[in-house]
Parts: structure tokens; C-alpha cells; sequence
């Protein structure tokens, strides 16, 4: 949990001093200062209400007992069984089998499923999926997680951050300059989403699997969604590869330069470690 708050922290100061820096060198003193409110708000909205940024985004819809009452009534034994409070339950209607977690702790928490990965799994193996997603609750995960892909999201736009302010000034920002700003901000961000994700996932497999009492489940469940994830594209995702690091298996294409960033430890890895725990 420590280890987690000072990644958030250090993630804010981050964003807090690549604003200000950029804002600095395109828009002198005055740049810089509007810049670092900028940031300032960014780290506040980032914290209160990247959730539900994210949940709009993908067009999640919350479930309860009476809508979704087998899924629902499947997490809620979950989150006894993690001795965590109950979370709210989204379902989004999309083909490609994923899921993730999301919130600032536990209180706050929300757990969404695609539908196609309801379709494609037995009970079983879904139990298994949303045990791994309470994990990441349970470890706080989703604070940093939430946070990264927002603000990854909002440095892959400060190229036109750093062009508004290039704009009436007596000398103007070196195109050069503006293109390295474009290219290089999202390429960190994805950096430090690839810092943060893979180890963490082992662990929310192994956490899962102590949920849920069923690590072959899991096991059976990540072998199922590796195959049909990287047949099935997931829009939202490719627009928005930011969030991507949330998901239990990487819902983004491999072509590319998307591959470079494949924020998930080795499928057959995480298969290998669960299959080494049941038995």
C-alpha cells in the first residue's frame, strides 16, 4: 500500500514538472505558471473522478441484484471472501473477452466486465477473472492505475498545450521542437504505465487465486481471453491505448509501434506461476 502512495505521488510531482517545464519553454514565465495550475487541477480531477472518466469512457453500465443478479451475486461472495467492502459492478458491451478494476481505494471501488468475456467463460474461470480484478482493489492497484492512464491520456495532448502558447509570441516554437514534444511525451507516459503494471500482475494473479480458491480457473480463464483478445479488437482501447495497463490481459493489437508497449507480464508465465500454486 506505501509502495503504491509514493508511485502516486511520484507520478503527480511528474506530471506537475513536465508541465511546467514544457509550459516553460513555450510560453516563458507566463507559460509556466499557467501550466502548473493546470497540472495542479489535472492531479486533483485525476484523484476524485478518473473512475468514472474511464467507465464513461467505455461505456460501462452499472449492474446491481436485480439486473445482472448471477454476475452480481458471484462478486459480492468475492469481496466477502477479500474482506472488502462491496464494489460497484459494470458490464461493458463489447466483443473482446477483458475486465478491469478501478477506483481510489476500496470504498470507492468498481469492478467492469466485457461482455464478450462473460460469453466465452464458464462460471468458473469468471469467478477467477473477477477475483484477480479484487485483488488489485484489495492491494490499492487501481489509485495509480486510474491516475496513470488519465494523465497518460492528457500528456499525449501536450504538443497542443505547448502550440497555444507558440501562438502571438515574437518568436516562435522551432517545429522541431513541437514534434519531439509530440512524439516523446506519450512514448513516457507508456513508460511508466510499463513500470508500474508488470509486476503487479503477478501478484493479483496470486491473490486471485487465494480469493477465489481456484488457481487453474484463472489459469483456464487467462489462456482463453490471450486467444480471443488478439482476434477481437477493442476500439476504445486502440484510441485510447492509456488505458490499456488496466486490463487484465493487453487489449491493444500487437502491430505496430502498439506492440512496444505491451503493459502485461508474458500470458504462458502467468499460466505457468497459477498451474505452480494448485499443485
Amino acid at each position: 500500500m506505501v509502495g503504491n502512495w509514493l508511485k502516486t505521488s511520484i507520478l503527480m510531482a511528474g506530471i506537475v514538472v513536465l508541465f511546467g517545464s514544457v509550459g516553460a519553454a513555450l510560453g516563458g514565465a507566463g507559460g509556466m505558471m499557467i501550466a502548473l495550475l493546470l497540472a495542479a487541477a489535472m492531479n486533483v480531477y485525476a484523484y476524485w473522478f478518473s473512475d468514472k472518466a474511464v467507465l464513461k469512457m467505455y461505456n460501462a453500465r452499472e449492474v446491481d441484484a436485480s439486473s445482472a443478479p448471477e454476475f452480481y451475486q458471484m462478486v459480492k461472495e468475492l469481496a466477502q471472501n477479500a474482506q472488502l467492502p462491496m464494489p460497484k459492478v459494470y458490464i461493458i458491451d463489447e466483443a473482446q473477452p477483458n475486465a478491469f478494476a478501478t477506483g481510489r481505494d476500496p470504498e470507492h471501488a468498481a469492478v467492469a466486465a466485457t461482455t464478450g468475456i462473460m460469453r466465452i467463460l464458464t462460471q468458473r474461470e469468471l469467478r477467477g477473472v473477477m477475483a484477480h480484478e479484487l485483488a488489485h482493489v484489495k492491494h490499492r492497484d487501481t489509485l495509480i492505475s486510474t491516475i496513470s492512464a488519465t494523465i497518460a491520456g492528457a500528456i499525449s495532448s501536450i504538443a497542443q498545450f505547448g502550440m497555444l502558447f507558440s501562438q502571438g509570441r515574437d518568436r516562435a516554437v522551432h517545429p522541431a521542437v513541437a514534434i519531439l514534444i509530440m512524439i516523446l511525451a506519450p512514448i513516457a507516459a507508456m513508460l511508466i504505465q510499463m513500470a508500474i503494471s508488470r509486476a503487479r500482475e503477478f501478484e493479483a494473479d496470486r491473490a486471485g487465486a487465494e480469493i477465489s480458491g481456484d488457481p487453474t480457473a484463472l489459469a483456464a480463464a487467462l489462456k482463453k481471453i490471450h486467444s480471443y483478445a488478439h482476434q477481437i479488437p477493442l476500439e476504445t482501447a486502440e484510441q485510447h491505448p492509456e488505458t490499456a495497463q488496466m486490463m487484465i490481459i493487453n487489449p491493444l493489437s500487437t502491430d505496430g509501434i502498439k506492440g512496444l508497449f505491451s503493459t502485461h507480464p508474458n500470458t504462458e508465465e502467468r499460466i505457468s506461476r497459477l498451474m505452480a500454486m494448485a499443485s
